[in-house]
């Protein structure tokens, strides 16, 4: 029988669809990933020929150490069968590369690598139609090498930029593409090195941090001592005394230093903070129960799921719930800005250029023809960190002091005080079992602020808008709908009932990696263990009786055949968890082994993870977001908290707020399921809750306590 699919894998077509995404359409109010419909693309947006025999690929997606950058350049050169050297790859920058919203929501391969495949193979198609044309020769007897076409059996060559005569290629892609069959791979698939790593390691210029300008002035900001304070006493006189400051920029309650020298610009900051004067608004709450002040301040409810009748007869119920992280970025946020007098020009780590350019547009009532934004990787971020803000703060800097490059670092305070934060959150369950040991209901009630507040291309969430102009806008009310990201649980049941409830915290929140789903998978599988006990089966075994997609049970037994070579000793305990990201995207199951040592430290000693994500294009890629991923949600999981006082945040470094370093980390193993017949999943969101759960279902195997509420070190010894 000739199914869509054989079809498709003996034939190479495939559909091409730029309403991007199926579950959720993203807009300006709804900015938690932000992709965006593109009408009519052409090739020439994705695809340039260099007179020089390469190709540049165009790409609105950023490197955020994802690897996307070397995924295009090799899902490019498959399709135009050229050598991955010869494939330039142009990262986001507006006016110049496709708007593809943000770089979130795992979302780059599925959306930018798979364009570009697109756009390759149909350019491909175009150059053999085109030289056939022009040089009249049969198409068959044609074939595309390096950069070149060949006439097949003679020893004769055409470049592209000859075929094309200097011109692009003006074709839209067409609704149906003819791509490479994946028995010709020679790149997809297999583990080409990313460039940029010798550089990173070898600590050469490779991030927006890095950046130098001839007469590059360094700037600071100055920080009020809580949110919404007000300035009441401007005092500028001991920090104006500093040899090289060239300015000290006062907008309202926006004062910026500019200096010659960093270290200057530092110091005039830390003066500015504590010889001006600010009014301080009312207190943030302490509560003695952060689970009943939660409660207390929800002001909207929606019901997530409704399908059948709820019998909660002898029912197991728990409370789980996670505290405020910080995205931690190593390297604080950093970004440069450049203003003629025309043309505003940033340089940013942002993980939105367009969204960005409109907010700053929208903050200095500029048109977005007078700017241009770049982006330039970062040090590190997963989520909606600082390099907005410090990109309009630089911006605002920079049409103070026209004609100059000026370079905005942010300190350690500033990006542990002032970025904003995950949700805290809170997870109550109870479920049902039947006389078979399977669950009959199941009820689910979450609590959360936002998980998005991204500017969108509104000024309302850039920091410093409200001192700059001196207005208290209202604010968007962000991306509700990440709170209950995996929400619902992936497993066959019958009776379920989910609700969300949402908050506005005293705290600035937005996207952090996986949104809502790393709180919600933490207390659904660890909610899945307590069933399973209660059940009186094998964790894994209660899992996969709950599962029908072949997919989900592989990934579970692949991780038990992983991790069953690891007999855990009479201190040590094994934990396991599964889930799929958004439900739509990448399968993942994790195993954790627990140790306690002498002192009476628990410590992780092993993580196994199994992930299929569909056709994988760079498994090293592939391999280092899983184990990336799967390290980052132990740190969390086991000792990250953001803390507050009455005024401000007080997680203010690394002391207060630590994360995992080298001698934390476990020896980790990933394995990875190929379907190269599929289509390729979503991968860089897809470790964290499961591995959370992992870690607190293999301490409750090893001490008999239950962890539901994080991080670990609230009850344990870490």
């Amino acid at each position: 029988m000739i199914t869509r699919r054989n079809f498709i894998k003996n034939t190479g077509f495939v559909a091409v669809s730029f309403s991007l995404l199926p579950d959720i359409i993203f807009s300006s109010t709804n900015p938690c990933v932000g992709e965006v419909e593109m009408k009519d693309p052409r090739i020439k947006d994705w695809l340039h020929v260099l007179e020089d025999g390469r190709v540049k690929i165009f790409t609105g997606k950023m490197e955020l150490g994802q690897g996307i950058r070397i995924a295009i350049a090799q899902v490019a050169a498959e399709e135009l069968n050229m050598n991955i050297d010869q494939i330039e790859v142009h990262l986001a920058e507006t006016k110049i590369t496709p708007d593809e919203g943000y770089t979130a929501g795992s979302r780059s391969i599925v959306q930018s690598a798979m364009t570009v495949r697109k756009a390759a193979a149909a350019a491909a198609n175009i150059l053999l139609q085109t030289a056939s044309e022009k040089y009249a020769i049969q198409k068959d007897e044609l074939s595309i090498k390096e950069g070149k076409v060949y006439i097949k059996d003679r020893d004769r060559s055409f470049s592209f930029a000859e075929i094309l005569e200097g011109k692009q290629i003006e074709s839209n892609i067409p609704s149906e593409v003819k791509t490479k069959a994946k028995s010709e791979y020679q790149f997809v698939g297999t583990p080409v090195h990313r460039k940029d790593l010798k550089k990173i390691i070898a600590g050469a210029p490779v991030y927006v941090h890095d950046l130098k300008f001839p007469n590059m002035l360094h700037a600071r900001v100055v920080r009020p001592p809580a949110y919404k304070a007000v300035l009441r006493e401007f005092n500028p006189e001991n920090a104006e005394k500093l040899k090289s400051v060239v300015k000290i920029f006062k907008m309202n309650g926006f004062i910026g230093v500019l200096a010659t020298q960093e270290y200057t610009a530092q110091q005039a900051k830390e003066m500015l903070e504590a010889d001006c004067k600010w009014n301080v608004p009312n207190k943030l709450p302490q509560p003695d129960s952060w689970k009943t002040y939660v409660k207390s301040i929800s002001k909207k409810s929606e019901n997530v799921k409704d399908s059948g009748n709820l019998m909660l007869k002898n029912s197991v119920k728990a409370s789980y719930s996670k505290p405020y992280l910080m995205h931690a970025a190593v390297g604080p946020s950093c970004a440069v800005a450049f203003f003629d007098g025309e043309k505003l020009k940033i340089w940013t780590h942002s993980q939105g250029v367009y969204p960005l350019e409109g907010a700053i547009a929208d903050l200095l009532n500029l048109t977005e023809d007078n700017l241009q934004v770049k982006g330039v990787p970062g040090s590190g971020c997963y989520g909606h960190n600082g390099a907005d803000d410090v990109a309009a703060e630089a911006a605002i800097l920079a049409l103070a002091e026209q004609g100059k490059h000026i370079r905005l670092q942010w300190s350690r305070h500033d990006e542990h005080g002032w970025e904003p934060y995950g949700s805290s959150m809170l997870m109550e369950l109870e479920g049902s079992l039947d006389e078979q040991g399977m669950i009959n209901s199941w009820k689910y009630e979450l609590w959360s602020d936002t998980h998005s507040t991204r500017p969108g291309s509104k000024k309302a969430n850039l920091l410093p808008t409200n001192y700059y102009q001196k207005t208290d806008l209202k604010q968007p009310e962000g991306y509700l709908g990440g709170a209950y990201r995996n929400a619902d649980p992936y497993y066959e049941i019958k009776n379920k009932k989910i609700d969300a409830n949402f908050f506005q915290g005293p705290l600035r929140v937005s996207a952090l990696r996986s949104l809502g789903a790393y709180a919600n998978i933490f207390a659904i599988e660890s909610f899945m263990d307590e069933l399973a006990e209660k059940a009186g089966i094998d964790a894994v075994e209660f899992r996969l009786k709950h599962l029908k997609d072949p997919r989900a049970i592989s990934v579970l037994k692949k991780l038990k055949q992983l991790s069953s070579i690891e007999n855990p000793e009479k201190n040590e305990g094994i934990g396991y968890a599964f889930s799929r990201y958004k439900n739509t995207d990448s399968y993942f199951a994790a195993a954790v082994k627990i140790h306690r040592e002498t002192n009476g430290k628990l410590k992780i000693k092993n993580m196994w993870g199994v992930i299929d994500s569909g056709e994988v294009i760079n498994p090293d890629g592939l391999r280092n977001q899983t184990e990336g991923g799967m390290l980052q949600s132990a740190s969390w999981t086991m000792i990250e908290e953001v803390k507050y006082d009455e005024k401000h945040v007080s997680s203010l470094d690394w002391i207060s707020y630590p994360i995992f370093k080298m001698s934390d980390s476990p020896l980790v193993k990933v394995e990875i399921i190929d379907q190269p017949y599929e289509p390729p999943l979503g991968a860089g969101e897809a470790a964290q809750g499961a591995t959370s759960a992992a870690i607190v279902n293999a301490i409750y195997n090893l001490t008999g306590k239950r962890v539901r509420d994080l991080p670990v070190s609230k009850n344990f010894s870490v």
